[in-house]
């Protein structure tokens, strides 16, 4: 049975892991939730201060979803597992996963199709110009700028490893898709109901 998805929306919560700033806009399928900033620092005044990879120090099952937007690429692939494990221990049965990583095969092909050199500009965001170098390894000029070497990358995700690392630690069902040098996915720990698909404009068979 699934438990607080029949509750109301406001009664809803989410916990953004990584997020470094409630300022950063989440997906608008978490409007009206209760949205707590989970980071490993201190200086982004969190809402839970803690490592990703011990999410299992935290009370289970109290979360209806879990957003982690370019976050997991900052950790090595064993401790990925960790992160994702955690997932599954913080969210409520029927609980999901939105998560969104950097899609390195998508980078790997614009590299060869256009000849591009390693600190050539991929793409322009809002914190400034993008290099091959900064989606592979991490945006270098943060890193340089804040001294955390927290932020550099540690791994790397195509969607079939994405999805195959998602499906092996507890997530039988994932909705993804791939766009713009992006891998988002979608993990559930059951069967999504219809009101999950509706909310997150998805269809899983």
């Amino acid at each position: 049975m699934t438990l607080s998805l029949q509750s109301s929306e406001s009664a809803r919560s989410v916990l953004n892991v990584g997020g470094n700033n409630k300022a950063i806009e989440i997906p608008k399928c978490f409007q009206g939730w209760r949205h707590d900033l989970l980071d490993i620092d201190p200086l982004c005044n969190p809402d839970v201060l803690c490592d990703a990879r011990e999410l299992w120090k935290l009370p289970v099952r109290q979360y209806d979803a879990v957003y982690c937007s370019h976050n997991l690429e900052h950790y090595y692939a064993h401790d990925v597992v960790k992160v994702l494990k955690g997932f599954r221990l913080v969210l409520k049965r029927g609980g999901f996963a939105y998560i969104r990583v950097p899609d390195l095969l998508e980078v790997m092909k614009a590299v060869v199709e256009n000849e591009m050199d390693i600190e050539d500009i991929l793409y322009t965001a809002p914190s400034g110009p993008i290099r091959v170098l900064d989606v592979i390894y991490g945006f270098q000029s943060q890193i340089e700028r804040s001294g955390k070497d927290f932020f550099a990358h540690k791994t790397g995700f195509t969607e079939k490893t994405l999805i195959r690392m998602i499906m092996a630690n507890g997530f039988p069902y994932v909705y993804s898709e791939v766009g713009d040098t992006e891998i988002f996915a979608i993990a559930f720990l059951d069967k999504p109901s219809q009101w999950q698909e509706e909310l997150l404009s998805i269809k899983i068979k």
